[in-house]
């Protein structure tokens, strides 16, 4: 259901900004607003500002800004919808239901009931393993073994499950409860019914989602026994495919060091963290998923994958590649970190001290290396057949990289491994995602950014053929430009500030769905201010254009990070062949109607010299514009 604008800016004019970021962030009054250090990025002088008058934030360091709902989602890793839940439970407000039938609503009610009920057996459980850690010494001694500190045993909540088959029985008075088997704490045998703990003899790990409950747990033995770990099940609270161990404790950390490591197991973090590398999580007993790590890029721009160094651990690196792969655009890193195969970090850590783990993540293998490992594995590059299977096994890991400077870079190299030219390999691939799928690399629908890093739109050059000297977006569907239009202002609203009467008036021209999204979008920006997709998207719902705006915002082509000035002048490209299309539409009406308007050709001359004004401006990026804002 979407949430009313009406009841969001309520909330936004209820609550205090100044008193929500406190809680986070130490402010100080400094004329009519307050400042503080930056919590997004690592800083010495205050640059972060909060005015309670416009209820609003802004770094003048790191550019982050936004209003109340805003800085949870940034801050906190919360969705919109739990941002406003938060907010109004603050502000005494009632999420309007108005929308849903009873049916929904009541379903909507029981699912929260369910959720909260097992969240509170999971604690109960927690807090049950930790006061039986106390009396385990052989769980004390493993753990003091590995280096844990009370103190961060405490900060884990790490505890201890007994041996006995039915140890929770004397936690819950009602063993027999059903909530117990659908927090995956007890198994119920399907043959007879009987019942016993799931988690036995094992140092547990309680898993903590972002706002801090326990939602389920991973318990590892002290000997030899199998499984090494264990973990809770799925459940309609845990989900190990979008969870992370340890993302709630290092959230802090991650944001100071700059970066996040990702390991393959929970004592990893745990050690990790005590030996002062408090920036680390882990899976959870699964292959990394690209929910984690969307997850992870709200935390940091810089992400490094660790793995063992044997085959096991290259499979995992192997998952987590495809997964990242979606998300590595140009303002964003990520890293893989192999290990010796003697090692995992905890015992690199202590054989070879703090600075050499560090150097050692530092000098972490980039993904483009990475890519081009795994494309060249048992590959014989040195013959022709052996460079062909290398380049079919890239196609599909750079086709499915974001459209930026580095998918340029890395078609190059691997037309340079491959021994081809740049502008053939791009011609192949095209034709083979043609052949398999029956279109092309949406990703670069306008054809903009090839052209103007001057890469592949030209197409195979031969001795003496005629070189093109404009970009072919004349060429491109008006749906596909009105398509990167609309992705580039939900993208950055703020390039709303940019755009002139012309634009807004061919913009607002464009057939429905598309002119109706831009009007939305408009109002959107008068009444909200400037504001991220992600509480645009949100906002759409049940809107007649939400179907338009999550399809040219989903996938690898609705990736637009990059130099904000480079694509200001990219929409403005596009504005500009919309303003020829449509001149030109109007000369063919013009020349129709000379025979008997006799001020036809006058006009039609006036808007010939538009057209040639804008035709020059974008064969060079931007049109020239009058009375443009900076």
């Amino acid at each position: 259901m979407a949430i009313p604008q009406s009841f969001i800016q309520e909330l936004i004019e209820r609550t205090d900004v100044v008193e929500l970021i406190g809680r986070y962030v130490q402010l100080r009054k400094s004329g009519a607003n307050y400042m503080g250090l930056c919590p997004f990025h690592t800083e010495k002088s205050a640059s972060f500002s909060v005015s309670p008058s416009k209820q609003f934030f802004h770094c003048f360091g790191c550019g982050r800004s936004g209003n109340a709902i805003g800085f949870l989602m940034e801050s906190q890793g919360m969705g919109f919808r739990e941002a406003v839940q938060d907010l109004a439970q603050h502000a005494g407000m009632q999420l309007p239901e108005e929308e849903r039938s009873p049916q929904e609503r009541e379903r909507a009610q029981a699912q929260r009931q369910q959720q909260a009920t097992l969240s509170e057996v999971l604690a109960r459980a927690a807090r049950a393993y930790c006061a039986q850690l106390r009396t385990a010494p052989q769980a004390i001694a493993y753990l003091k073994g590995r280096g844990v500190s009370g103190a961060l045993a405490k900060r884990y909540a790490l505890g201890w499950a007994g041996g006995g088959w039915h140890g929770l029985a004397s936690v819950f008075a009602e063993y027999d409860s059903p909530l117990l088997v659908q927090s995956g704490l007890v198994i119920e045998s399907e043959e007879d019914g009987r019942r016993y703990d799931r988690f036995r003899e094992r140092v547990m790990f309680p898993i903590r989602n972002l706002k801090g409950e326990c939602i389920g747990f991973g318990g590892r033995v002290l000997g030899d026994e199998k499984p090494k770990y264990l973990n809770s099940p799925e459940t309609p609270v845990f989900h190990k495919g979008r969870e992370l161990y340890g993302l709630f404790e290092a959230r802090q950390a991650i944001r100071e060091a700059g970066h996040v490591l990702v390991t393959e197991g929970y004592m990893d973090v745990v050690a990790l963290a005590q030996l002062g590398f408090g920036n680390v999580v882990a899976t959870l007993g699964t292959a990394c998923t690209p929910e984690h790590v969307h997850k992870l890029f709200r935390f940091s721009d810089q992400v490094v994958f660790s793995f063992d160094g044997d085959e096991a651990g290259r499979r995992a690196a192997r998952k987590a590649l495809d997964a990242a792969l979606p998300y590595a655009s140009d303002t964003r890193t990520v890293k893989f970190l192999f290990l010796p195969p003697e090692h995992d970090p905890d015992s690199y850590v202590r054989s070879f001290g703090h600075d050499a783990f560090a150097r050692l993540v530092g000098d972490a293998l980039p993904l483009s290396r990475f890519m081009l490992q795994v494309a060249s594995e048992a590959c014989d590059l040195g013959s022709a057949e052996g460079r062909a299977h290398m380049l079919s096994k890239a196609q599909p890991l750079w086709a499915a990289l974001p459209e930026g400077a580095l998918k340029p870079q890395l078609l190059a190299q691997f037309a340079e491994r491959g021994q081809i030219a740049p502008e053939q390999l791009q011609s192949l691939w095209t034709k083979e995602r043609v052949a398999h799928t029956g279109q092309g690399f949406e990703a670069d629908s306008t054809g903009y950014r090839s052209w103007r890093k001057g890469n592949d739109w030209r197409g195979p050059r031969t001795p003496g053929a005629r070189v093109r000297t404009q970009a072919p977006l004349a060429r491109t569907p008006g749906r596909r430009r009105s398509d990167h239009a609309l992705r580039l202002l939900l993208s950055h609203m703020a390039f709303l500030h940019t755009l002139d009467a012309e634009d807004r008036q061919a913009l607002a021209a464009l057939p429905a769905p598309h002119g109706t999204l831009f009007l939305w979008l408009e109002d959107q920006w008068h009444e909200r201010g400037v504001l991220p997709w992600a509480q645009l998207g949100p906002a759409l719902q049940g809107h007649e254009c939400e179907p338009l705006a999550q399809r040219i915002m989903t996938g690898s082509h609705a990736q637009t990070e990059g130099d904000e000035a480079e694509l200001r002048a990219e929409l403005q490209d596009l504005l500009a062949r919309m303003h020829i299309e449509n001149i030109e539409r109007e000369q063919s009406a013009l020349i129709a109607a000379s025979a008997s308007d006799p001020t036809a050709l006058a006009r039609y001359r006036q808007l010939e010299e538009r057209r040639r004004a804008l035709k020059n401006g974008s064969s060079g990026g931007a049109a020239p514009r009058e009375n443009k804002p900076a």
